[in-house]
């Protein structure tokens, strides 16, 4: 009697936020974009029982694959033991420590529980990445393709868009995991731009986006009330009787850069 596949042999744990992949053509588009990436090494976020994992090490570069499920990583040891060029990470993507090196092409069906915090890690300190292939509730993955003017649009499409080229691979609903979650969900094509803010520019851009968007309906005057007056919103370009839905990303970057220089009270100290 044969075993049992991989994917049945792990117990999905709702603590964990898991539901694999078992789309085939899921699995195909996601491991030919993340291989597609010149980095030289691979990332995995969350793999489970592997299913993406397999098809990754294939390509023979090597694989450092990170999952907080004791069991899953006992059952990843067991499967590719024998894989000189995979290393696996057990730990909390949110702030496990990563092998410094060259930049990585990073993969993951992200649990649902940790994927924004998860994202906002890579975005933010300096993890050298030349490529990401990521899977998100679709909610999610529409805030981060949000256009100003629309519900979406928030402090995570502001970004994500200054840091990444976005590409929504596919869009998947409920039936492509196991268990069938009750949400759609959405694999993002993350690719940097050359002209991305620094990582200073970043920390100091999601303060500001965050005290912008505090109250989605109120005036930018009215979320910055006792901390920038209307006239210094003016002077960096933010005119202060508009909500903070309807600027643009662009806009957003150049405001914050001025008030790095002009205003550096508006950050903790250091200024980021």
């Amino acid at each position: 009697m044969s075993a049992p596949p991989p994917i049945a042999r792990l117990r999905p744990k709702k603590a964990f936020g898991q539901n694999f992949l078992v789309n085939e053509g899921a699995i195909a588009t996601i491991v030919g974009s993340a291989l597609g990436s010149e980095a030289t090494r691979l990332l995995e976020i969350g793999p489970g029982p592997g299913v993406l994992t397999e098809r990754l090490l294939a390509d023979g570069r090597p694989l450092w694959a990170v999952d907080l499920d004791p069991e899953a990583c006992e059952l990843l040891r067991l499967r590719f033991a024998g894989r000189d060029h995979f290393h696996l990470l057990e730990g909390d993507a949110v702030r496990i420590s990563l092998p410094e090196g060259d930049p990585w092409s990073v993969v993951g069906n992200l649990p649902y529980n940790a994927a924004t915090p998860i994202l906002a890690r890579l975005l933010t300190e300096g993890i050298a990445w030349e490529r990401m292939v990521l899977m998100f509730q679709l909610e999610v993955a529409q805030k981060l393709m949000g256009v100003p003017g629309i519900k979406a649009y928030g402090p995570l499409s502001v970004l994500a868009q200054l840091c990444a080229r976005l590409t929504r691979l596919v869009k998947l609903g409920p039936g492509s995991f196991r268990p069938a979650p009750k949400v759609d969900s959405a694999a993002v094509l993350f690719e940097p731009r050359t002209d991305a803010p620094t990582l200073a520019e970043r920390r100091a851009l999601l303060i500001v986006l965050h005290r912008s968007f505090g109250h989605r309906r109120k005036t930018l005057a009215n979320n910055w009330q006792g901390g920038l007056s209307a006239e210094s919103l003016g002077s960096v370009g933010l005119a202060p009787m508009l909500r903070a839905e309807v600027i643009a990303p662009a806009a957003w970057l150049t405001a914050t850069r001025q008030l790095m220089n002009h205003h550096p009270e508006v950050f903790p100290s250091p200024c980021p």
